[in-house]
């Protein structure tokens, strides 16, 4: 099969297109005929390794090497001989090791059947996004004010959306070219972050939720409510070794200790309960994946390109 395939960190210099073996399933496995696979940022961060510290968690170095992508949308091709719920033909979504290929093996715990409403391309930018976003904005309640950050990107704008089926009142933040889109998903306000500071003390959410992951903490917290949340999503910015995972991971916590305020980092669950709450979301009209760019499955190191300059409104996504 084809597969987009890394032997070393590096640029996506390093990504080539290349014919492996055809993937084998043991007997709890899914085997899926991939249809589209989501880029986004942890493409990047396995990619290149980067920051250092992401090599210390668990089961990094074991996916350094290998196919790349892990969001996927397809149909279901082969299932094992314990596997239950789940049979050949099935369309599905979901998480898979290795998605940019032709075939992906999976485990049926994070796998749910696609919605018919969407294409493949769309479903494809639904699972860690979406997750993510879900997970993020769940808390929020009918009345309260949320500020998504990043709002018309992959992970942003299903929280915007969510958040608004919830019952809060919502303001994304976004760059000038990305309001319209904003505004279309929902947002009672959005913020020009290039002609307005949403941090200038005027205003304050109950929740934020940053999905940019290159504002400081103290500057994130003049707009959070005293007894307010903030979510960070992500580790980027910062430097080469701890990236935005030091302010994410180490001083948010802690900050939280001696502060009303509550100060969350975010590394979404896989969960195929909140998947499927995704998907229910997705078929009763409430939630509707954007993507930002299509990019065949040839050109996979250009999408990742793309994701880097930070343009993308919606989600990027691979197509095979």
């Amino acid at each position: 099969m084809k597969a987009v395939v890394q032997d070393r960190y590096g640029s996506a210099d390093v990504l080539e297109i290349r014919d492996v073996a055809d993937p084998v399933i043991g007997e709890d496995d899914v085997l899926v005929r991939v249809c589209a696979a989501g880029c986004g940022p942890d493409v990047w961060h396995l990619m290149t390794g980067l920051p250092y510290f992401v090599r210390l968690m668990p089961g990094f170095h074991k996916m350094r090497a290998g196919v790349r992508g892990r969001d996927v949308a397809g149909v279901v091709q082969a299932v094992g001989a314990k596997v239950t719920g789940l049979r050949v033909g099935d369309e599905v979504m979901g998480i898979v090791e290795g998605s940019f290929a032709e075939f992906a093996v999976g485990r049926p715990d994070k796998l749910v059947a696609k919605p018919a409403a969407l294409s493949f391309d769309e479903a494809a930018a639904v699972p860690i996004s979406g997750l993510t976003a879900l997970q993020a904005v769940r808390n929020a309640g009918a009345g309260q004010r949320v500020l998504v950050i990043g709002a018309a990107g992959g992970v942003g704008t299903i929280a915007v959306q969510i958040a608004k089926a919830l019952g809060a009142e919502v303001t994304g933040v976004c760059s000038t070219s990305k309001m319209d889109l904003v505004r279309s998903i929902g947002a009672d306000q959005v913020i020009d972050y290039t002609r307005e500071d949403f941090a200038d003390g005027t205003r304050r959410w109950d929740l934020i939720v940053d999905t940019a992951g290159r504002r400081s903490l103290s500057k994130l917290r003049r707009a959070l409510d005293p007894k307010g949340t903030l979510v960070i999503v992500g580790g980027e910015g910062g430097g080469r070794v701890t990236g935005g995972f030091f302010r994410q991971m180490l001083r948010a916590p802690l900050l939280s200790m001696f502060s009303r305020q509550r100060l969350r980092p975010l590394i979404a669950e896989e969960k195929r309960a909140d998947l499927q709450v995704l998907a229910e979301m997705i078929e009763s009209g409430t939630v509707r994946p954007m993507v930002g760019r299509t990019y065949p499955l040839i050109q996979a190191a250009d999408a990742v390109r793309f994701l880097e300059r930070g343009h993308a409104g919606g989600k990027v996504v691979i197509t095979i």
